[in-house]
């Protein structure tokens, strides 16, 4: 007779096969991409369509390299997302605490108020906060680029969340022990969030890294394009040069998937004491 151990595992049999069934369906694009990078331009746009090359070949790669400044938007693309998401999340820690910590008038009105604007898109500010950038003299710099993103809703409301579920006998030890008010935040209120922050860090680098609409808005000079506005090159009206796009879209893809990896374990564990749930 099966023990109790392998009639459980055989009822879980049909939810892991299934999960397996759905994980394969969401894999065999991304596959069928990284195997397209390395096909020649006539067998990516043949039919009956090939899954894996027949001919292995780097002139996607080299087309890239020469048509794009690569580098460039790369740099571009990494110093965009850095500078956006890490002042970002020191800001929204501070917000997030304040709104968790201390009693203040109007604190519900003012924080409703800031969730209120998580239902305007983007595509209804942007005009206005194009202008605003513009009026500063930071068209075609890292200042207009940066500077309208550094803070967010999203993130208040996710730190706000993770500091309400700390105990408040540690901000009471630590004031009993005399440490000031901005020293209770870094020293001890901060530290208890890292999951969180570290949720924010990968939802913010890859959401700047694939912001395609906002660079392409307050930038106009090509040595000033991310890598996003990049590849948005080999896409046009009349034709798409597909093997490029396709290994620039690698090149895009891997150091985030690389982020995720290394952070996945913090990413689970944020998203569930910061109360964003799916």
């Amino acid at each position: 007779m099966l023990s109790r151990k392998h009639v459980q595992r055989l009822k879980r049999l049909p939810i892991l096969l299934l999960l397996t069934f759905f994980a394969l369906l969401i894999l065999v694009p991304v596959i069928w991409l990284f195997a397209s990078t390395v096909k020649p331009a006539k067998e990516i746009i043949t039919y009956p369509p090939s899954f894996f090359p027949k001919q292995f070949s780097l002139a996607s790669f080299e087309r890239l390299a020469s048509r794009l400044k690569i580098l460039d938007y790369i740099k571009n693309s990494v110093i965009y997302a850095l500078a956006t998401t890490i002042p970002s999340v020191f800001i929204c820690a501070l917000a997030g605490y304040s709104f968790a910590r201390y009693e203040f008038r109007g604190r519900s009105v003012l924080f409703i108020v800031v969730l209120a604007t998580m239902m305007i898109p983007f595509q209804v500010t942007m005009i206005p906060l194009f202008l605003v950038v513009k009026n500063m003299g930071l068209y075609d710099t890292y200042g207009g680029l940066i500077l309208p993103k550094l803070a967010a809703a999203i993130s208040i409301f996710m730190m706000r969340s993770a500091f309400v579920s700390i105990p408040r006998e540690l901000e009471e030890a630590g004031r009993m022990d005399g440490i000031s008010e901005f020293g209770l935040f870094w020293k001890i209120m901060l530290p208890q969030v890292k999951p969180t922050m570290i949720t924010m860090l990968i939802l913010g680098i890859n959401g700047a890294w694939n912001d395609l609409m906002w660079p392409l808005l307050v930038t106009g000079d090509t040595r000033m394009r991310t890598l996003a506005n990049g590849l948005a090159l080999f896409i046009g009206s009349d034709t798409t040069e597909y093997g490029p796009a396709f290994a620039g879209a690698v090149v895009s893809i891997v150091p985030m998937l690389a982020l995720y990896i290394f952070g996945q374990k913090y990413f689970v564990e944020g998203t569930v004491t910061s109360g964003l749930k799916g």
